[in-house]
């Protein structure tokens, strides 16, 4: 039994990684017939696993928020925690813009976008306080500015090549840097 549930969440795993891969390359629309032939599955296994192209694309979504959560953890209470964790979705945003724009461009009252997005915000309300205790940004930084800072981060989006988003990315970091460093001037 033990052995089927590790196969099976080995061939999830491979599914999500050819999705991850396919959707960077072709966009969320992309067929799926092309991440079933990327995984190297059958069309009925794919199905099995995810019985529609919205939970493809919410367990991908889930994955980023876990992937955040164990880069949180891995962080400690490293007092610069939170801007690593800007420059990781960053790199998520470079390799992965199609998915990254879809975690902007849904509407936030879906309820599966609206849960991963309190969860980042919840996941990064510790290294926030850090970051502000610790005199590396602005002490009126709170968790809901977290929506405003990705989609800042999601302009690199406007990158047509990988290199163009990552010049972007990195631009937009050293900005943002230096904005959420700076004195906070008491205006909303």
């Amino acid at each position: 039994m033990t052995t089927q549930r590790a196969d099976a969440a080995a061939r999830r795993a491979l599914i999500l990684d050819a999705a991850d891969h396919v959707f960077g390359q072709h966009g969320v629309t992309a067929p799926l017939d092309l991440v079933v032939e990327r995984a190297e599955v059958g069309r009925a296994t794919l199905y099995r696993n995810f019985p529609d192209r919205t939970a493809l694309i919410q367990a991908l979504l889930q994955r980023t928020v876990d992937r955040i959560r164990r880069q949180i953890e891995q962080l400690g209470d490293r007092d610069d925690a939170l801007f690593e964790v800007f420059e990781g979705m960053a790199q998520r945003i470079i390799d992965s813009p199609a998915l990254a724009d879809y975690w902007r461009a849904v509407d936030s009252d879906v309820p599966a976008m609206r849960t991963a997005r309190e969860t980042v915000r919840d996941l990064l309300e510790a290294p926030i306080a850090r970051a502000k205790a610790a005199g590396l940004c602005r002490p009126d930084l709170e968790k809901t500015d977290i929506s405003l800072i990705s989609g800042m981060l999601g302009a690199a989006l406007r990158g047509k090549t990988r290199d163009e988003r990552a010049q972007l990315a990195g631009r937009a970091l050293q900005l943002l840097r230096g904005g959420l460093q700076g004195a906070a001037s008491g205006e909303r």
